[in-house]
């Protein structure tokens, strides 16, 4: 089982949008270095909705490579057509994956019967670990505990990714797990409670700037340090705060622009971190030192 603190990386771009290579092997580098236990490559983070097939395979194959099974990789691989998805992670398993994480299908708004019968279907095509990943504020498609729990049945399906925010409905979805399904936060600015709560760690935006300190939250909240784990916490704050001032992966591109690790590309239809919002993600940063 993979646990501790996921980092949901940033795809680096150029100024007009092309993919830096330079940069993400650094990135990559970077969270190796600084403790961060596993990462998920072409998530929503990661732009997937805007990374064209090629770029998708190329851009997981890359940091596959450049990881060398020093950590866990975890494929994001969730599309709102179950074809495309088991494409995805087809794609993912050929290219050495350790796993897979599929966003809830956006967009068509199935019922929890199609909710179900999609994530089986990609479950029973590749044989590969499978991460559910619930995140009804973008994708208007929620998976109900109860399917979540059928689903865990599956023997390919191993977690779930609950970005809801929501405690005490994360905490009746721990409560109903088997031994071998992991809970994952996808919420930085409750992570650490869920964890306390039996969560396996935290799949995280605030954690493409600050790997260390969210290695070390994450790893004081499953050794059940409760009182340290909430006091670095309540200092993060300010952080998780900025990450989401826009759309996340606005803010955090922005950030990491800010410390020199990449340039500020994005695509559309995102677009750069708005000026009213600079002051403040650079007031965060400083908190850490992360900026002069």
């Amino acid at each position: 089982m993979i646990t501790g603190s996921i980092v949901a990386l940033v795809t680096p771009m150029l100024s007009a949008g092309e993919l830096d290579w330079d940069a993400l092997a650094r990135l990559i580098e970077y969270h190796i270095v600084n403790g961060t236990n596993a990462i998920v490559a072409v998530g929503t983070t990661g732009e997937s909705s805007t990374l064209d097939f090629a770029e998708h395979a190329t851009v997981l194959r890359f940091v596959v490579e450049k990881v060398n099974g020093r950590i866990s990789v975890i494929a994001g691989t969730g599309a709102n057509s179950t074809k495309e998805a088991i494409h995805l992670t087809r794609q993912a398993h050929n290219a050495g994956a350790d796993a897979c994480l599929l966003v809830a299908p956006y967009y068509n708004k199935p019922s929890q019967n199609g909710i179900l019968a999609h994530y089986t279907a990609i479950a029973d095509a590749v044989e590969i670990p499978q991460i559910l990943y619930n995140v009804p504020g973008r994708t208007v498609c929620d998976v109900h505990n109860d399917t979540a729990l059928q689903l865990a049945e599956h023997p390919n399906i191993v977690g779930i990714k609950d970005a809801t925010g929501d405690l005490k409905r994360g905490r009746e979805l721990i409560a109903g797990a088997p031994d071998n399904f992991a809970v994952y936060s996808g919420d930085d600015g409750t992570a650490v409670e869920l964890i306390l709560s039996g969560a396996a760690g935290n799949i995280s935006v605030t954690a493409n700037v600050c790997p260390k300190m969210m290695s070390r939250l994450c790893r004081l909240a499953l050794e059940g340090e409760s009182d340290a784990a909430r006091t670095l916490q309540d200092q993060l704050q300010p952080l998780h705060r900025a990450m989401f001032l826009e759309a996340n992966p606005i803010p955090v591109k922005w950030a990491l622009t800010e410390m020199g690790i990449m340039e500020g590309g994005i695509r559309l239809p995102l677009t750069p971190l708005q000026l009213q919002y600079h002051q403040q993600v650079r007031d965060a940063l400083r908190i850490f030192d992360l900026v002069p």
